[in-house]
């Protein structure tokens, strides 16, 4: 089980030798999974190279864990992009699902991705995406994107992995 003193531990050694926070958290037991947040001023989405692009980012992601561990964190938006870099639970092998939840007239919109090939420019974040549920917008404001795990879940808390965590259980039943 990962606590707070081993997450703080593992990071503070991990962040000296230069990896991410989450890297760390995932070093300390292979128990944690953790998700992620982000949130911009404005998005764009080009249809026909499905590029989403949000514009005047969060230089910080958020990431917390599922239960029992109840891990919340930080770390920067540009330490986030190595997650989808070669390795076992890398983003490259198995792009996560996300929920883009956009502010528009005061209703909330939704609609479900698959990130690939993220690109951060100063406060530009670029991901080819893959729609799922629901039709993005070409252009809106007050965006935020939760994205779902980094590891193997067995607790339905994010509702963008559903589908992908009852494949797992699947296999692992």
């Amino acid at each position: 089980m990962i606590t707070r003193r081993t997450l703080f531990m593992a990071g503070a050694a991990l962040t000296m030798s230069g990896l991410p926070i989450a890297q760390a958290a995932q070093s300390a037991s292979n128990q944690g999974d953790f998700l992620f947040v982000q949130s911009a001023k404005s998005f764009s989405f080009d249809g026909s190279v499905s590029a989403l692009t949000l514009n005047g980012v969060s230089p910080i992601t958020f990431f917390f864990s599922d239960r029992p561990q109840r891990i919340a964190g930080n770390m920067t938006t540009a330490a986030f992009i190595p997650f989808w870099s070669k390795g076992k639970d890398s983003f490259l092998s198995d792009p996560p699902n996300a929920d883009v939840s956009i502010l528009a007239g005061g209703k909330l919109q939704q609609v479900i991705v698959e990130l690939r090939d993220p690109v951060l420019h100063t406060d530009s974040l670029t991901y080819t995406i893959r729609e799922l549920e629901g039709k993005l917008a070409t252009r809106g404001t007050d965006v935020s994107l939760f994205i779902d795990i980094i590891g193997m879940p067995l607790t339905p808390v994010s509702y963008a992995g559903v589908g992908r965590r009852t494949f797992r259980r699947a296999v692992i039943y």
